[in-house]
């Protein structure tokens, strides 16, 4: 029956409100209604995952590295446990545990995983497919097979290549204008990293148009012999050191930088780090820019970014970093044309 507000009789619907029960059913079911609304807006938001593997350092002891992409998420609104969880893993230098790692951060499903070593993109390339990998990577990702272009990587890999291994020709001009007279540089790298060989070749063959003769100094394994090879490097009187990028060596880089003073070696290094721990001198970009920057990949792909279609972005700008106190516990003079070069000049 319908309704008609200007009848005087009540109809139907007017004495089912009127009765009790009816009204009680009513009631009940709109609490219900209620109950079901308020449990569905308060079911909690699904927290993004990230997977971080750090081939260096410890949960105490993490690498400066993983702070610079804390810092980043930082900028971006992420805050650890509230809208976002970053699972870290440290390899503490040991190669052969990384694959174990990166299997470990696949099964836990995550959204992303920001990876910093060519061993490790390998591993991840080959333990999946799917999840989006945000690497940052001082060789070629194309020529390395990683990415199909850095415009268009194709696929479950993007994020930042530093170019640090393409500096190797840069480098060496810089060591022979800054050391008068030199004909014979040391090349220290870890033969276990995935494209350490490659990176020995550049050095090789950018000497050759330098006139400049390139003995290499190979290490291997988690504790390498560094006494060693400074002790290999005096005895073929080498002039000058350039020591290769290499997670192993970043947990020695006071290590490395001391025995180069001991043996009054003038030293290179392809990251700022080494020098702030007492090398000479550095050429490379900011790293710490560089994993600050890898957070702002995790937010696009974690806001529906495709990684396949997000171009893999490469460094416009590299730092000069000279140690003055090394220079001079060496005995050396920085030539002023080299001195007006630097980004920063620690005294």
């Amino acid at each position: 029956m319908v309704f008609n507000p200007k009848s005087k009789t009540c109809p139907e619907l007017c004495r089912r409100i009127q009765n009790p029960k009816w009204v009680e059913l009513v009631a009940l079911g709109v609490a219900f209604a209620l109950y079901g609304a308020v449990a569905q807006a308060q079911q909690p938001t699904k927290i993004p995952r990230i997977g971080y593997l750090s081939t260096n350092g410890d949960p105490s002891r993490p690498p400066s590295f993983v702070e610079a992409f804390r810092q980043g998420l930082r900028d971006l609104g992420y805050i650890q446990g509230k809208n976002i969880q970053v699972e870290y893993r440290y390899a503490e230098g040991k190669l052969d545990r990384i694959p174990g790692l990166i299997t470990e951060l696949v099964t836990l499903n995550v959204d992303a995983l920001v990876l910093g070593t060519s061993t490790a993109i390998h591993a991840a390339t080959k333990a999946t497919n799917t999840i989006p990998i945000v690497m940052v990577t001082n060789s070629d990702p194309v020529a390395a097979g990683i990415v199909n272009s850095m415009a268009r990587p194709g696929g479950n890999v993007t994020g930042l290549s530093t170019l640090g291994r393409d500096l190797s020709g840069k480098r060496l001009e810089l060591i022979k204008e800054m050391v008068p007279g030199i004909s014979r540089v040391g090349v220290l790298w870890h033969a276990d990293g995935a494209t350490a060989a490659r990176s020995l070749k550049e050095y090789q063959t950018a000497a050759l148009a330098l006139k400049i003769q390139v003995q290499s100094l190979e290490l291997r394994g988690a504790s390498p012999d560094l006494y060693g090879a400074f002790k290999a490097a005096t005895k073929d009187r080498v002039s000058a050191l350039i020591t290769d990028r290499a997670p192993v060596f970043n947990r020695f880089a006071k290590r490395i930088a001391d025995l180069a003073i001991e043996n009054q070696l003038p030293s290179m290094y392809s990251g700022t780090e080494y020098v702030e721990a007492g090398g000479l001198v550095s050429y490379a970009t900011n790293n710490a820019d560089q994993y600050r920057r890898a957070a702002w990949y995790v937010d696009k792909i974690l806001k529906g970014a495709n990684p396949a279609e997000l171009p893999v972005e490469q460094p416009t700008k590299f730092e000069l970093v000279i140690n003055l106190k090394t220079a001079k516990q060496i005995g050396l003079t920085i030539p002023p044309s080299v001195l007006a070069r630097a980004d920063k000049v620690i005294r």
